[in-house]
C-alpha cells in the first residue's frame, strides 16, 4: 500500500531523513517509535507529501505520489490523525464529519449524516453531535478526529502521535477506539511513544533515531530481544 524508497529531507542544512526505505502492506498495523527529533513524524508526513521528500520516491497503492498528482491520490487513498485535533471550532461535530464526504466525496448530505452518525457510534460519542470542538475535552476532540478520518472511508489512516497532546486520562480512552480499529481491515501507520498500544496493536515495530530506521521486527522481538543497542537503550529507559 505505501513503499518510501530512499526518502531523504532536509529542512534547510538540516538532514532530517536520510534514505529511509519503508513498506507498508495492506491491512498492516506499523508502529513506528523512537527518541523525539528521530524522523518519525516527517516520515508519515512525507507518505501523504504533507512534507513533499528532498529526493528519492513515495508509492502509494503502486503509483509515485508527485507534486501534481499528490492531492487526488491522496485524497481517494488516505486519511491523517494529528497531535493537534484539527477540528474547526466554528462548525458543530457533525459539520466537521460532513464536510469532506459532501464536498470532496460528492455524498448527498443524508448519505454524509448516516456515515458520520455510524463512526460517532464506533468512537462513542453519538451524543456530541451537535456540540461544538470547544465543548469537548481533549480526547473527546481526538475521538472525533478519528471518526472524521474514518469517514472519508480511507484505506490507510496515518496517526502522527495521536496522544501526545493529552491528559493522561484521556489517553486511554483515544487508545480503546484505536485497538478497536486495529481489528478492522484498514492499514494504519502510528507515530507513538506509547509502548503497551505498540505491544497490543502492532504487526510491525519500527524504531528511528537520527533520521534512520535503525531495526524493524514483530513487538515480540522488538521488546524482548532487540539486536540494535540504541533501540535496548532507549526501551531501558522507557520501559523502566
Amino acid at each position: 500500500m505505501i513503499k518510501l524508497e530512499k526518502v531523504n529531507k532536509y529542512f534547510g542544512d538540516l538532514h532530517v531523513l536520510k534514505d529511509v526505505s519503508l513498506e507498508v502492506a495492506e491491512g498492516e498495523k506499523l508502529v513506528i517509535i523512537g527518541p523525539s527529533g528521530s524522523g518519525k513524524s516527517t516520515t508519515v508526513r512525507c507518505m501523504n507529501f504533507l512534507e513533499e521528500p528532498t529526493s528519492g520516491h513515495v508509492y502509494i497503492n503502486g503509483v509515485e505520489l508527485t507534486h501534481k498528482n499528490k492531492r487526488q491520490i491522496v485524497r481517494d487513498n488516505m486519511s491523517m490523525v494529528f497531535q493537534q485535533f484539527n477540528l474547526y471550532p466554528h462548525m458543530t461535530v457533525l459539520k466537521n464529519l460532513t464536510l469532506a464526504p459532501i464536498k470532496l466525496h460528492h455524498k448527498s448530505r443524508k448519505e454524509a449524516e448516516d456515515l458520520a452518525y455510524h463512526y460517532l457510534d464506533v468512537v462513542g460519542l453519538t451524543d456530541k453531535a451537535h456540540a461544538y470542538p470547544t465543548m469537548l475535552s481533549g480526547g473527546q476532540q481526538q475521538r472525533i478526529a478519528i471518526a472524521r478520518a474514518l469517514c472519508a472511508q480511507s484505506k490507510i489512516i496515518l496517526f502522527d502521535e495521536p496522544t501526545s497532546a493529552l491528559d493522561p486520562e484521556t489517553i486511554q480512552e483515544v487508545l480503546d477506539v484505536m485497538i478497536r480499529l486495529a481489528k478492522e481491515n484498514i492499514t494504519m501507520v502510528v507515530v507513538t511513544h506509547e509502548m503497551g498500544f505498540a505491544r497490543q496493536v502492532a504487526d510491525r515495530v519500527v524504531f528511528m533515531a537520527d533520521g534512520q530506521i535503525l531495526e524493524e521486527g514483530t513487538p515480540e522481538h522488538f521488546f524482548t530481544h532487540p539486536d540494535h543497542e540504541r533501540v535496548r537503550q532507549f526501551l531501558g529507559k522507557i520501559l523502566h
